[in-house]
């Protein structure tokens, strides 16, 4: 059998997709809405973390020369002069032979270079005898020890994550200028579509995919919205898509984009100025990139089985999402790993099959091809991994060391 039209490697696919779009424009925002972002500008401290020399613990501050010599049968006495807790504002200062009784977080007295653990003493609330000697330092933290003015917090293109929201937040910044996560819309197409909670019948097929798709989209970085099932009609098709155009930083299709007579969304789509691309790929076939309306919005469309669905997306949705986020890497991560058992591949094109990687005792993968291929969504659903096998491989024999891309569901 002789191919009609040339498969396009996907590696020359997705270079001229990526080529065409661009991260979304900043935006500056509020901390508390800044989690899950990344950042579009470098961040510097405004001033020190800490801001000033603090307790670090519940105890006594002191000058560590007055314990010198301090054992539990010849305890060291001193007055306690004050009590400072966090909250305390007025300067202070610290005589010889003297002490505050500081809790954590509490400014530091002057002069007073250690705090002393409540369990080192007797907790005298009048005199304190003291029965160990704490060094310089000891319990407690300065000013600008973690972090200096001006230094960088956080460089363009890091995940704003909890530790860095209360990192930025403690060094007294409340807005940072973030490249917004994309507004992702989700819609399955197909006549024999019926919404989820019922069992598939003759002449009728669950909607697995927009919900499946709307996942994924959230799972790498989106705010993904589904917005149903649209049949195999043109007007409403495009009235549909249209419509999504307005709120929407990406649309992604599922189904139709075949060349059979009931594959509407290539039809319509395709005069519209959306591309179809038949790719050397397996799972996938044909994928379809372009932009819709007057803003331009980047629309993917792919295919209508689940398990190609989820593997298209993987490959080119995703990829799309990462980009417009402005997140890095744009790509799954991948490793090498030693295939356990032998596979056999479609000769000519690139296959992505799911599998199940594992760490090897004394360091190194394994990896595991799941039963079915990529058209089981069972075997989706347990993989930890993708297995890559190249267009000019036919067989991959158990032992040899392959290509997987690792599938983190945190992201």
């Amino acid at each position: 059998m002789t191919r009609t039209t040339e498969l396009v490697p996907l590696a020359d696919y997705l270079y001229g997709v990526m080529a065409r779009l661009r991260p979304l424009p900043p935006l500056e925002v509020d901390l508390t809405q800044a989690y899950g972002n990344v950042l579009a500008e470098e961040v510097t401290a405004p001033g020190p973390l800490p801001a000033f020399d603090h307790a670090a613990i519940d105890g006594y501050a002191v000058r560590a020369e007055d314990l010198l010599g301090a054992t539990a049968t010849r305890p060291v006495r001193l007055n306690v002069v004050g009590d400072l807790s966090a909250s305390s504002w007025r300067p202070v200062r610290l005589t010889a032979h003297a002490c505050f009784s500081v809790a954590a977080g509490a400014p530091l007295p002057a002069a007073a270079d250690a705090v002393v653990p409540l369990d080192w003493t007797d907790q005298g609330m009048a005199v304190v005898e003291v029965y160990d000697a704490a060094k310089r330092g000891h319990g407690l933290r300065r000013a600008g020890e973690e972090i200096s003015a001006g230094s960088v917090i956080a460089r363009a293109g890091t995940q704003i994550t909890p530790p860095l929201v209360a990192l930025l937040a403690a060094c007294g910044i409340g807005h940072v200028v973030v490249r917004p996560c994309p507004r992702v819309v989700v819609l399955a197409t197909g006549d024999e579509l019926v919404e989820a909670g019922r069992s598939s019948q003759a002449g009728q097929i669950v909607d697995a995919n927009s919900h499946a798709l709307t996942s994924a989209a959230a799972e790498a970085g989106a705010h993904a919205y589904r917005v149903g099932i649209c049949d195999d009609d043109p007007e409403a098709l495009r009235a549909l898509v249209d419509d999504q155009t307005l709120r929407a930083d990406l649309i992604i299709t599922t189904g139709g984009t075949g060349t059979g007579p009931g594959d509407m969304v290539r039809r319509i789509l395709g005069r519209d100025g959306v591309e179809f691309t038949d790719l050397s790929v397996y799972p996938a076939g044909s994928l379809g990139f372009g932009t819709i309306g007057p803003e331009e919005v980047p629309i993917v469309c792919l295919p209508g089985d689940p398990g190609t669905a989820l593997m298209s997306f993987e490959m080119l949705a995703r990829p799309v999402i990462r980009l417009l986020a402005g997140a890095e890497p744009v790509f799954r991560p991948s490793i090498k790993a030693h295939l356990l058992e032998t596979v056999a591949s479609p000769v000519g094109v690139r296959e992505f099959r799911p599998a199940h990687v594992a760490e090897r005792r004394g360091g190194g993968y394994t990896v595991q091809p799941l039963a079915g291929g990529p058209y089981t969504l069972s075997g989706l659903a347990e993989a930890n991994g993708v297995l890559v096998l190249g267009e000019r491989v036919t067989t991959a024999a158990a032992g040899s060391t392959v290509d997987v891309l690792l599938v983190d569901r945190r992201r």
